[in-house]
Formats: structure tokens, C-alpha cells, sequence
């Protein structure tokens, strides 16, 4: 159970990390591309896209894609923080988020996995890359070291700010690359492992500021017949 959550985590994770860096300050371009997702990330009331994912094991030279959906409410004065997500390739799981509690629900064996997110961030399952769901940007100018790379093109033709986020302190991963679009909208970020594994993930099809209701985060099944179990 605790790779299914660092598995899920990983990638809400990541989601949260790609709408919310904010406020470092730089100099010159590096500046100006901090100053836009700063604007973006000010603006943005919800989200909802595509995600692909690709986990890469450089030792066998194995990479596994999977694709799926999320959506995404930001925390507020007046209600805690949203999360969906829906995988469909290659097996078909769904997470939500709501606040500090979670639900994970497997079809194909009828099961609901349940839990706070607090306590999956500490266990060793879901990995230290869960502390980007809570960090705010004074937190994020504190534990990472923030350097531009280059302007590059993702996904064909998607023109993009590449940043490298290099932790202060020691953790699970080297460092975390963000490819930013001329919006501020931080569209692919690839998270490197100590030993040198990766994971990928890209939102697409992006569609900012759209009609989001709070029961759309309610996963649908059959509460007679799915077995729940804590984790």
C-alpha cells in the first residue's frame, strides 16, 4: 500500500508544486519568470487539464507512462484545499484530496483506501516529495536554491522558462526541474531521485479559472460494497 500512495502522492504532489512556486526574487530573466508565475499563481481561483506522467529507471532503461486527469480548487479563507485525480492509463484509480484527508478508490478490487495526508507525508510509502503540498513561497525561497537553465519547447511547441530547484537540505530527491510557459503557468516538472530514477509529469489542455464544484471531488462508488481499509 505504501508504494500505491507514494505512487498517487507523488503526482498530487507535483500538481500543487506546478500551480503554486511563487515569490523568489532574481535577477534579469530568472526575475521576470518568478514575477509571472507569482501573477499566475495570484490569479488562479482553479484548474483542471490532463496529466501524463513517465517514470524513468536509468539502470534498466525502463520508463512507464501514465495518463489520467486532475482538477485542482487552492486553499482559501473560506474552504481548505482541493484534489482529483483520475488515472486511466493504465489501470484506472482515483484520488481526492479534501483538506488533510484522502480517499484512494481501486475499481478493479473494489476497494477505498482512506487516510490524512499529514500522516502519509512522514511515512517512508509516500516520500519527502509530499512536503511541496505545503510549502508556502517563503518556504520554497528557503529550501531551494532556484536557477534558470534555458528557454526551451515542450511538447512540440510550447514555448517554456526551464528553472532548476536545488534543495538546501538533504531529501529523497537531487533537485526538481519546472518548465514554465509564458503565462507563468508552470506546464512539466521532472523530480530526480537520489539514485538517479525520474518522474515526469506534464499538464495539458489546461483550463484555468473554470466552474469547479466542491462535489466533483467526491469519488462515486458503492459504499455497500467496496471494502474500506485505513492506511
Amino acid at each position: 500500500m505504501n508504494k500505491v500512495l507514494r505512487f498517487n502522492f507523488l503526482v498530487i504532489g507535483l500538481v500543487i508544486l506546478m500551480s503554486s512556486v511563487t515569490g523568489v526574487k532574481a535577477q534579469n530573466v530568472l526575475g521576470e519568470v518568478l514575477r509571472r508565475m507569482d501573477l499566475n499563481n495570484k490569479s488562479l481561483q482553479s484548474l483542471q487539464s490532463s496529466v501524463t506522467m513517465v517514470k524513468h529507471n536509468p539502470q534498466l532503461n525502463v520508463s512507464d507512462t501514465y495518463n489520467g486527469s486532475t482538477k485542482y480548487l487552492p486553499k482559501t479563507a473560506k474552504r481548505v484545499r482541493y484534489i482529483r485525480l483520475d488515472w486511466v492509463k493504465p489501470t484506472v484509480e482515483q484520488v481526492s484530496v479534501i483538506g488533510d484527508k484522502y480517499e484512494l478508490y481501486k475499481p478493479s478490487i473494489n476497494q477505498v483506501y482512506t487516510g490524512q495526508v499529514g500522516k502519509a507525508q512522514n511515512s517512508a510509502g509516500a516520500g519527502n516529495v509530499l512536503g511541496f503540498m505545503n510549502m508556502s513561497k517563503d518556504e520554497l525561497k528557503e529550501n531551494y536554491t532556484i536557477t534558470w537553465v534555458a528557454e526551451e519547447k515542450i511538447k512540440g511547441d510550447i514555448p517554456t522558462a526551464h528553472l532548476l530547484l536545488t534543495p538546501k537540505s538533504l531529501t529523497s530527491y537531487k533537485s526538481a526541474e519546472i518548465w514554465v510557459d509564458t503565462d507563468g503557468m508552470p506546464r512539466q516538472v521532472k523530480i530526480t531521485e537520489q539514485n538517479n530514477d525520474t518522474t515526469t509529469v506534464l499538464l495539458d489542455n489546461i483550463v484555468k479559472n473554470g466552474t469547479i464544484k466542491a462535489d466533483d471531488f467526491l469519488l462515486k462508488y458503492d459504499r455497500k460494497k467496496v471494502k474500506f481499509v485505513k492506511a
